[in-house]
């Protein structure tokens, strides 16, 4: 399955995460070295969140990601559009108010949050700037966006063997750990045609957000952004 097929269909892309769901924690834990649990600590920092304060995490899956805002004393609603990992999510989190939602037609009303965050989701929004507006309508006056996505590396050599990762290893070690190895072939072709982080910054203003911060993580194979209401 490619980007290409994907995008012509995004209840295909519903299918692909709700068929790996079981495994979706795990698969992530061991392709990243482990590095995606310093990026969840590092996207709850920047967002900063106050007890409290409502908080939306969109495109949250199992709930992985929303469980440190609860235990900072926020109110949490992890949001995704795939039944199959919020069905995961719900058996292990039950306290958390887990909400089905499409990026673009979030069922939340204006100015309901104090912060919206998004991690490796917003590739697999089909319009993205469109989802970005969208979170901007979610979000309380002065509240503030953090998106945490893969991101261009900032080493030229570092970058060539980054993406020659992604395209040959990533997929095998997939094969072997993952309920549904396409997935990855996918998130390998999306990393590679997103936009570099000044690109993004410019969807983020372009979509009504101001004042937008960029931070690289792991030399630019992720990087957080975050900005303003």
């Amino acid at each position: 399955m490619t980007r290409a097929d994907l995008d012509k269909d995004p209840r295909d892309v519903r299918r692909m995460f709700d068929a790996v769901a079981k495994r979706y924690d795990i698969t992530n834990d061991v392709l990243s070295l482990g590095q995606d649990r310093r990026w969840r600590k590092d996207v709850i920092d920047a967002v900063a969140p106050k007890p409290g304060e409502r908080v939306l995490d969109l495109a949250a899956g199992t709930g992985t990601s929303s469980q440190p805002f609860a235990d900072r004393g926020a109110v949490v609603v992890p949001c995704d559009f795939s039944l199959g990992m919020l069905q995961v999510g719900k058996r292990a989190k039950p306290a958390l108010p887990f909400t089905a939602g499409d990026g673009t037609k979030l069922p939340f009303a204006d100015a309901t949050f104090d912060a919206v965050t998004i991690s490796f989701g917003l590739r697999n929004i089909v319009d993205p700037v469109a989802g970005l507006a969208e979170m901007r309508r979610v979000t309380k006056p002065g509240g503030r966006i953090v998106v945490c996505e893969f991101s261009h590396p900032t080493n030229a050599a570092f970058r060539t063997v980054y993406i020659e990762y992604l395209m040959r290893a990533l997929p095998p070690v997939a094969r072997a750990i993952s309920s549904s190895p396409d997935a990855y072939v996918y998130l390998a072709e999306s990393i590679r045609a997103w936009p570099d982080q000044q690109g993004l910054a410019r969807q983020i203003h372009q979509a009504g957000w101001h004042s937008c911060e960029i931070r690289n993580l792991s030399g630019g194979i992720v990087a957080l952004h975050r900005a303003w209401a």
